[in-house]
């Protein structure tokens, strides 16, 4: 499947979708695909999390500006590749929006099994902890993509 846009979907927008965004517009130089990132739960716009603001910037990254944003149908085209945190919120996506047909966890995405942990309400090592292995995840993906092209 030749994708023009990616979602990249969590809770509330904040930290782990904007994070694997500002890591993956990085790694993919090319920007052949446009990225985004959703949030299930977004009441209201709000900052993305100071910790992950902070983690992305000793990564050399930034995110500043970011203002949560909800997911609606819009954002779905035919072409739109949807990577949610958890297995909950896959289910949540394909409940909610019938156009949204392409829809896996990260990890499963990249033959991988689980959750990716929220560091919501943690330390900064956890923020730290989830940005690795966001930054794994997201390598991969980008890996998959590109063979695909």
């Amino acid at each position: 499947m030749n994708y023009s846009r990616l979602i990249f979907v969590c809770t509330g927008n904040t930290s782990r979708s904007p994070m694997a965004k500002a890591i993956y517009e990085r790694m993919d130089k090319e920007n052949h695909i446009r990225v985004f990132s959703r949030g299930l739960v977004v009441l209201f716009p709000e900052p993305a999390n100071p910790k992950a603001c902070a983690v992305l910037k000793n990564n050399d990254l930034d995110i500043e500006g970011h203002v949560s944003t909800a997911l609606v149908d819009t954002d779905i085209t035919e072409n739109t590749l949807i990577l949610t945190m958890t297995e909950k919120q896959k289910q949540t996506v394909m409940e909610e929006f019938e156009n949204a047909t392409d829809v896996y966890t990260i990890k499963e995405f990249v033959g991988m099994d689980g959750d990716v942990m929220d560091p919501y309400g943690g330390t900064l090592l956890e923020y730290e902890e989830c940005f690795a292995e966001l930054s794994t995840l997201v390598k991969k993906t980008v890996y998959r993509l590109n063979e695909e092209d």
